[in-house]
């Protein structure tokens, strides 16, 4: 059987993380450049878990995890109204081009209207300028400058 004559990949499965995702989870944001055990992933989880103004998504393709967003809803005080933050959007390097980025989007988007959000917003560090082509050609339109302090007394 040629190439030609493979099957077309599974669609991908977009559903909530739990704790027992910690192993994929911990994998996927080391690929983002944010590395932490199992145990600390596992944690962060809970946390996610435990707060409903945060979501976070595994993207699955044939039971195996292959993409993660996380995003948060506050309250804007200059806006007057809440507004959704996306906070880590990425997909496995092996699964990239296959949609997966784009459903992971279309779910946090659905959920922030759901919650009768009009306003998503999205950091990506400069370096990724991959990632800015990818929210560009999903709708989303360049903003504010980020600034970070970090305060590691």
């Amino acid at each position: 059987m040629g190439a030609a004559d493979a099957p077309p990949p599974a669609e991908p499965r977009i559903r909530a993380a739990a704790t027992g995702d910690a192993s994929d989870v911990a994998e996927l944001l080391g690929l983002l450049g944010y590395p932490c055990t199992r145990d600390e992933a596992a944690e962060r989880i809970a946390i996610v878990l435990g707060d409903p103004r945060q979501h976070l998504m595994l993207a699955e393709v044939d039971g195996m995890a292959c993409g993660r967003v996380a995003m948060d809803l506050r309250y804007s005080l200059t806006r007057g109204a809440d507004l959704a933050r996306i906070t880590a959007l990425v997909v496995a390097p092996d699964s990239n081009r296959r949609g997966i980025g784009r459903r992971l989007l279309r779910e946090v988007e659905a959920i922030a209207r759901n919650a009768r959000i009009a306003r998503i917003e999205v950091t990506s560090n400069q370096r990724r300028a991959d990632a800015h082509a990818f929210y560009r050609d999903c709708g989303y339109a360049d903003g504010s400058a980020h600034f970070i302090k970090l305060l590691g007394d």
